[in-house]
């Protein structure tokens, strides 16, 4: 079973883009291909159970309420079963935020058990984590305080699936998935009358191309949100996209990520103590020289060259001659086989501080992602075990924490009206933060993220071409994890910091 780790975006080839951001390579479920004839309808269904979590010392009763809902077509026929958990304390108008992984084709496990719910898995850090029993314990650091939660399976992932006369076209595609989402959000809002609730978008990976897309589509319906959480951000695939020798983009974007990842591993001479600080510098360079060196192609000159390369070895650890050889483009594929080469190690896509070993020592790039081999085990066995036991949700079929192999080789990327080209959502952020001023944005990203760079974020949100007034709506916090950042728990309990007082001030 190939790992997503496998592929890399790219804007010419659709059925491999999304596969890039696939979330951690758990066994592909083929059995849920869409049927030719009539699915069953499963009937909506809630299990409500009461907990208490302690936030901040103070202990906080609430509400888990594990379900079920339909969505329909234009005939008003249902067309899939959507698996949610909401998270609710009771009081008035308390804001609400609907969250969501990406893959696409991944269920929205990692966010609700590793992140801001109220129960969190236990794991290393930076490391795997010995075999089962695995725990979860009370999550200090959920936002349930803050908000509550709604955690949400896309169809064809977790218990979330096809019914009826469903089929996967209408579920499995850029435009298709935004607007199943909508329509769950407006059912659960109307279901739940959170008309009047502040609310927000919470998304991860593919989720925040999602995210960035619904909050678009339910602003043209009547639905204005006060605020869109963006974890590990692509809205732009063109700035993740190397497949031809004119995509230059990628490396300086890249190169900053690179550069932590080097640092973290002490490969960097001289060491700076502040890697923010060291990070600075890098992202200087990476805008603006080497930017302009490659740009340059062939006219570069000689002795421009070498400084180059000396600053790219200074910079990613690698060797001056690995530099060279590499035309001054070391993608993070290389990069990641390459940084611990000497140690027969590689570094993890999806957190750098991560490490493995690959069977062949020679290739030029990992087989597999070691990140995503450390933390599949504990996730899938805690969540199976934490919505049968602690939710009491007794499901008659399995959890699918993944589903890459139909819904993400199914995926159309294309866009009814828009130019041929790499997927980019971009736009409909800045659409409904133009028409809706109000709208906050916050982008978390991890310093170790070799899948979704930071610095590609800063740059697809520095080019949204938004009024000045408005460019200050989008705030950002970095963290020293990777991907997820949560795996990392003093990263976690700033992002945590970082998102209340986001909610305080969003919500006024």
């Amino acid at each position: 079973m190939p790992s997503p780790f496998f592929f890399r975006a790219r804007s010419t080839v659709a059925a491999l883009v999304i596969a890039f951001f696939a979330w951690n390579g758990t066994p592909i479920f083929a059995a849920d291909a869409p049927a030719q004839t009539a699915l069953p309808i499963p009937k909506e269904r809630t299990v409500v159970t009461h907990h208490t979590v302690r936030v901040g010392g103070n202990a906080l009763a609430y509400d888990a309420t594990a379900g079920t809902m339909l969505l329909r077509n234009e005939k008003d026929e249902p067309t899939a079963s959507v698996f949610y958990t909401a998270y609710t304390v009771r009081g008035a108008h308390r804001p609400v935020t609907f969250l969501f992984n990406g893959g696409p084709g991944s269920s929205s496990m990692w966010l609700h058990i590793g992140s801001v719910g109220p129960r969190r898995i236990v794991t290393n850090d930076a490391g795997n984590t010995p075999p089962a029993p695995y725990r979860i314990a009370e999550n200090p650091s959920t936002l349930l305080d803050r908000s509550d939660l709604v955690f949400i399976d896309a169809v064809g992932t977790g218990f979330s699936t096809l019914a009826g006369k469903g089929d996967g076209k209408e579920y499995y595609g850029v435009d298709q998935d935004a607007r199943a989402f909508a329509q769950f959000i407006r059912r659960f809002v109307a279901k739940y009358d959170r008309w009047n609730s502040p609310k927000f978008l919470f998304g991860e990976s593919y989720g925040t191309t999602r995210a960035a897309n619904v909050v678009n589509v339910l602003a043209g319906q009547g639905m204005d949100f006060t605020g869109v959480i963006l974890l590990s951000t692509v809205l732009n695939f063109a700035t993740l996209d190397s497949s031809g020798p004119s995509d230059d983009l990628v490396y300086p974007l890249f190169l900053p990520t690179e550069a932590a990842v080097a640092w973290y591993h002490d490969k960097i001479p001289n060491k700076p103590a502040d890697l923010p600080t060291f990070l600075g510098t890098v992202r200087t360079f990476a805008a603006g020289d080497y930017m302009t060196a490659l740009a340059r192609g062939a006219s570069l000159d000689p002795s421009t060259r070498a400084a180059i390369v000396d600053k790219l070895s200074a910079y990613t650890g690698l060797s001056k001659e690995f530099v060279a050889l590499s035309d001054l483009r070391v993608g993070p594929d290389r990069f990641e086989k390459e940084l611990m080469r000497d140690r027969r190690l590689t570094v993890g896509r999806l957190d750098g501080r991560y490490l493995g070993a690959d069977l062949d020592a020679t290739s030029d790039s990992p087989e597999y992602d070691p990140t995503d081999a450390a933390i599949s085990g504990p996730f899938t066995s805690v969540f199976n075990a934490y919505v049968r036991d602690d939710l009491k949700w007794q499901p008659e079929r399995e959890y699918k924490p993944t589903n890459y192999g139909v819904v993400n080789r199914n995926w159309d990327f294309k866009r009814a009206g828009r130019d041929a080209g790499a997927t980019n959502v971009a736009g409909d952020l800045a659409t409904a933060m133009t028409k809706n001023p109000n709208l906050r944005v916050f982008s978390a990203n991890g310093y170790y993220d070799l899948a979704t760079p930071f610095f590609a974020t800063d740059y697809t949100l520095a080019h949204l071409g938004l009024a000045p007034a408005l460019a200050a709506h989008v705030t950002y916090g970095y963290y020293p994890s990777g991907h997820m950042v949560y795996m990392n728990p003093p990263s976690l309990v700033n992002l945590k910091s970082d998102l209340a007082s986001f909610y305080a001030s969003a919500i006024r």
